[in-house]
């Protein structure tokens, strides 16, 4: 994305405006030479909502046949109603109505000329082309600047044309997901939408692809429904979409600082949504990885039980062999387990056959993480979580090989207990480890999210003993 355009219109009046969907407050913009911009908002659509999802937006091109008159010739008057129905179904979001994009931005009078012409059995595409104008010439950048106005710069835009997020986009705005209204096509308007389909790139009708069966898949849904579905999109896209080689890393601590009580209880420190997303994370990667003091103290699973998925290859990182031969990842088959050990540490003759013990270097501070990721993705293991403990997530993060953090707090005080992350800091607040963030609830608790691979950091080093 470019960086955000100044701003080229002004907000010149704010109001109320109730209508049949509820009651939106709706700000005046001049520009479009003189016609002015209306958006109708419901609800707060700035950014630095805790929530974390992006508000729904609507950019609406007038039309007066459509939304006025009730033509059929095309689906704009049912488009603007849908939108204005679901914006206020989710209590947020806004109808940005963008005067001077008439005809796609040919104006009235060109419009009806090119009805014309399709009543002559041209399509919508080469009416406008026979009379001199582009399929499509409408313009984007006082859109842009309407929702830099109001703070939305991320949004999950309503529309079924890919160009217009493309555009969008270009101008700063970032549409982290695109969602076609339900509106049906009827036998007046069959022939000119699907033209926009056929040679505009609009999306087809059909049923919405389920968001989360994709994304496992490794495929970013171009679209979504409303709501929970969204959300998921919103949410977990970023980490399908960065490719096959991919560290993140999840902790669940209370607000200062701890993973564990004192005595190494550690259930829950978070709660059920937050195991839900942990789980999330787990069906999104090729392996897991976690330390010998968390098989020791919570002997998991790590296994994808809370949502639909596979279950990633288990990594052991036990250099003294600790774990106990009845640990659930030793005996339980649902995935298989990489056991990493020290070259002479000593463990059973004979494993299950879904236990592999790796032997790898050791140090005093234990296994290289380097060497670790390595390791699993000379096996094809690219996509990797490391979960746990505090001092392994530690580790990853002072080699500086992290692409992103996902850091739970939840709303306990602990006094005392099992650190989470800990690493040698520095002097000065200026100086301190700091990435772009994005944060979402999770019930009682907060989620912020670091994308430690857009501001990479030098690496500063930590005893992970």
């Amino acid at each position: 994305m470019t960086d955000a355009p100044g701003l080229g219109v002004r907000r010149t009046v704010s109001t109320t405006l109730p209508t049949a969907h509820g009651t939106f407050a709706m700000h005046g913009y001049d520009g479009a030479g003189g016609l002015g911009h209306v958006a109708l908002v419901m609800g707060d659509v700035a950014d630095d909502g805790l929530d974390g999802v992006a508000p729904l937006v609507r950019v609406h091109s007038e039309c007066l046949t459509g939304d006025a008159f009730g033509s059929r010739r095309c689906d704009c008057g049912e488009q603007l109603d849908a939108a204005l129905a679901t914006v206020a179904a989710e209590g947020r979001g806004m109808v940005v109505y963008v005067r001077g994009h008439e005809g796609r931005g040919i104006g009235l009078l060109a419009k009806l000329r090119a009805y014309a012409l399709q009543d002559a059995g041209l399509d919508t595409v080469d009416a406008n082309l026979e009379l001199g104008y582009p399929a499509d010439a409408r313009e984007y950048d006082e859109v842009a600047d309407i929702l830099h106005d109001l703070g939305a710069t991320r949004i999950r835009l309503l529309s079924s044309n890919p160009e217009k997020a493309e555009r969008l986009d270009a101008l700063g705005i970032d549409v982290v997901a695109r969602q076609t209204l339900p509106v049906a096509d009827r036998p007046e308007n069959s022939f000119y939408l699907s033209t926009k389909r056929r040679r505009m790139r609009h999306d087809s009708l059909g049923p919405a692809p389920d968001v989360w069966s994709e994304l496992v898949a490794g495929r970013v849904p171009v679209h979504a429904v409303a709501g929970p579905d969204s959300v998921v999109l919103d949410r977990y896209a970023p980490l399908v979409a960065a490719g096959t080689e991919l560290t993140v890393a999840q902790l669940g601590q209370s607000l200062d600082g701890f993973i564990a009580a004192r005595t190494g209880d550690a259930e829950f420190v978070t709660g059920e949504q937050d195991r839900e997303h942990l789980h999330r994370l787990r069906a999104l990667v090729d392996a897991v990885v976690v330390g010998a003091a968390t098989v020791v103290a919570d002997d998991p699973r790590l296994t994808t039980r809370a949502v639909a998925g596979p279950s990633p290859a288990r990594v052991v990182l036990d250099p003294r062999a600790r774990v106990p031969a009845g640990a659930r990842v030793l005996t339980a088959d649902d995935a298989p387990t990489l056991w990493c050990v020290a070259p002479g540490a000593g463990v059973p003759a004979e494993m299950p056959g879904h236990v592999e013990v790796v032997r790898l270097p050791v140090t005093e501070a234990g296994f290289d993480p380097a060497a670790v990721l390595e390791l699993l993705r000379s096996r094809g293991l690219g996509r990797v979580l490391v979960e746990g403990g505090g001092r392994l997530v530690s580790a990853f993060l002072t080699a500086g090989l992290l692409d992103r953090l996902f850091l739970t707090t939840a709303p306990l005080l602990i006094g005392d207990g099992v650190p989470g992350i800990r690493f040698d800091g520095s002097d000065r607040l200026a100086d301190a480890l700091s990435a772009p963030v994005r944060r979402f609830v999770l019930g009682e608790d907060v989620c912020t999210e670091f994308d430690l691979a857009a501001m990479r950091t030098p690496t500063v080093s930590t005893d992970q003993s």
